[in-house]
């Protein structure tokens, strides 16, 4: 069996090294014409279900490494009012690392970069005669038994497999940085966040090297053009929008660096699919905003349980079945959670109604 996946993000190279490893021919394909064209982010939070994932598809050396070198704070949520009195807190248990997505990037790659190509936008597939066929921008298609987007929040495999899912605006925008460690000694938390007035709210986890900071708001609050201002009209921004805020929170504000602005999105949950050869992972099929801090623990969880389905022989459609039961329950949950916590928390927009359409079909018991 040949799997084609679409998309070399955390999800597609985690289901490739999982395929790898269980001797499953896989091919990747990826629209960046390199894997360092671009920032891929900071800090990500994976908790038990992203760490047993990772531990599954990796070898034991190499997860091993990873795992060993990784930041554990501690297992508590906890969130403060603008003079950081201490407003709820929350103990999360189990376990929980705070890992450099680049960091985790370069580790997944480092088995199965020879199986990615470059600068492969997809374009369409067609799906018939029990073979999918991928079609990309620069002309060249490739086969296989199974294609799988893993393609992000914008999935190219998603617009066309499932039309009628939608992606949309949370109402919020986030402005995502890097402050120094040494800021946040006290603030060794899962997360922290320091809530203000009109949904302002200023989040702080600590990694290995650095601590991530972040500001989200309503996008109404904030100027259109986020993208075109400069590293000092963002912080200044903040600054203003923070006065009067505890001298601690300005001063991690005064080291901000490295700030990207950031629209957040989350999907729509719809009925489950009939399934076929085409599957979804990750954000593709289940987008959410980061209020629950679960999106890269399920696009994990997503490859292991794909690769689990795939690497147990035998026609390719049940094990894509069972998978997608899984996929679609966990992934839709998250994505509820998600909006609840960001309802609450954040001020986001309420998740709109779950969609609906005659082509979805109900599974059965």
């Amino acid at each position: 069996m040949r799997v084609i996946v679409v998309g070399a993000g955390l999800g597609g190279l985690a289901l490739a090294n999982g395929l790898r490893g269980h001797g499953i021919d896989v091919a990747v394909y990826e629209r960046d014409p390199s894997p360092v064209v671009r920032g891929q982010g900071y800090r990500l939070h994976l908790g038990d279900p992203g760490i047993d994932a990772l531990t599954s598809v990796l070898t034991p050396a190499r997860a091993s490494a990873f795992l060993a070198g990784a930041h554990a704070p501690k297992a508590r949520f906890m969130r403060f009012d603008t003079a950081l009195h201490v407003v709820e807190e929350h103990d999360l248990g189990g376990r929980h690392l705070s890992v450099d997505r680049q960091e985790l990037r370069d580790v997944l790659l480092a088995d199965v970069n020879d199986m990615i190509s470059y600068g492969r936008r997809l374009t369409a597939f067609r799906n018939e005669a029990g073979r999918v066929t991928a079609y990309f921008d620069d002309g060249t298609t490739a086969g296989g038994e199974v294609l799988v987007g893993a393609d992000g929040v914008n999935s190219t495999v998603r617009r066309q497999y499932l039309p009628h899912a939608r992606v949309v605006g949370t109402g919020l925008a986030q402005l995502y940085g890097k402050i120094s460690r040494s800021l946040t000694e006290d603030l060794d938390n899962v997360f922290s966040a320091v809530t203000g007035p009109g949904h302002r709210v200023v989040g702080v986890a600590r990694t290995r090297d650095y601590a991530t900071c972040s500001f989200s708001a309503r996008i109404d609050e904030l100027p259109p053009d986020l993208h075109r201002m400069t590293q000092q009209q963002l912080k200044s921004l903040v600054m203003e929008m923070t006065h009067g805020w505890h001298p601690r929170v300005r001063q991690m504000l005064e080291d901000w660096r490295e700030i990207v602005p950031l629209a957040l999105r989350t999907s729509i949950p719809v009925d489950p699919w009939r399934t076929t050869r085409v599957t979804l992972l990750g954000d593709a099929a289940h987008a959410m905003s980061p209020a629950a801090g679960a999106g890269a623990n399920l696009a994990l969880q997503d490859a292991a349980r794909l690769t689990a389905a795939l690497a147990c022989g035998g026609p390719p459609i049940p094990g894509l079945r069972s998978y997608e039961r899984e996929m679609i329950d966990s992934g839709f949950a998250a994505v509820r959670a998600s909006a609840a916590n960001g309802t609450r928390i954040l001020g986001q927009d309420p998740l709109p109604d779950r969609q609906e359409d005659r082509r979805t079909v109900r599974r059965s018991s």
